[in-house]
């Protein structure tokens, strides 16, 4: 069985800090772990790698973003954001928060039986500011690069998506309608991924509301479980029987986001 983690962790210096990475490792015991938003550089993170061998993609600016993967099999190929063809046809490129392509926010891993990717997909902003970009630039270059890599391997999407996919998805849909992670441009986004071929593990597994990945900081929402599912191991539908289980881990703490996993007989 391979045991797949993702994770933001909304700054890796701060769970280690905390003391919550060390637990997490030696309790679940993952064989692939993504990261999102580890807020640091190659020599800024202080983390026990264990026996992983560790590819990061950080962001430009310090202390931003940032994506990681982790895996106890050595990677065939580590591909570092978006094919340069790509940028050009979908025109990612910067808008007034800074340039998509230099905020490390999507690294794909090459192993022997798929690739991995680890996503951290741009929040849309409160006035939707960022919007544009998702809806025209990145959400078509994310796909079409999922499906150009799918041509040679499954293909396993991990990471904070940052979009409530239904009204299950977050606790309070009729209050969120259009507003930033539950637009319908944000949704159709997602979806367009799930129309070409690829499945949300957790769906398979889990029906209904409840089940949430992403908590504010305000008014115990954590405790209260007012939260969102924004983050998601999503993978090619030709890996459907091969997923074991998929799970939330809201227990483990260290970030407002808590890890999901997928476990695999391959």
């Amino acid at each position: 069985m391979v045991k797949i983690y993702s994770w933001n962790v909304n700054g890796i210096r701060a769970v280690n800090k905390k003391g919550l990475w060390d637990p997490f490792i030696k309790s679940e015991q993952p064989d692939y772990i993504c990261l999102q938003e580890i807020k640091a550089k190659e020599d800024q993170v202080d983390i026990d790698t264990y026996d992983y061998k560790m590819n990061l993609y950080p962001a430009e600016k310090p202390g931003y973003s940032g994506t990681a993967i982790l895996s106890k099999e050595v990677p065939i190929n580590v591909l570092k954001g978006f094919p340069d063809d790509l940028i050009k046809k979908y025109k990612v490129h910067g808008d007034i928060y800074g340039n998509a392509n230099q905020e490390g926010r999507i690294l794909a891993a090459e192993f022997s039986k798929f690739w991995l990717l680890s996503v951290y997909t741009p929040n849309a902003k409160d006035d939707l500011s960022r919007l544009d970009l998702i809806h025209n630039q990145w959400n078509p270059a994310i796909l079409n690069y999922v499906l150009r890599l799918k041509q040679s391997k499954p293909v396993i999407i991990c990471g904070d998506i940052n979009v409530a996919h239904t009204e299950d998805d977050l606790a309070n849909p009729k209050s969120n309608v259009g507003k930033k992670g539950f637009t319908k441009e944000e949704r159709g986004g997602f979806q367009a991924i799930l129309d070409n071929g690829f499945l949300d593990s957790f769906r398979n597994f889990n029906k209904g509301n409840g089940f949430y990945t992403w908590w504010s900081h305000f008014a115990k929402s954590r405790e209260r479980n007012v939260g969102w599912r924004i983050d998601y191991v999503l993978t090619s539908k030709e890996l459907e029987s091969s997923i074991k289980s998929a799970e939330i881990h809201p227990k483990i703490l260290g970030s407002d986001h808590c890890p999901v996993s997928i476990t695999l007989d391959i």
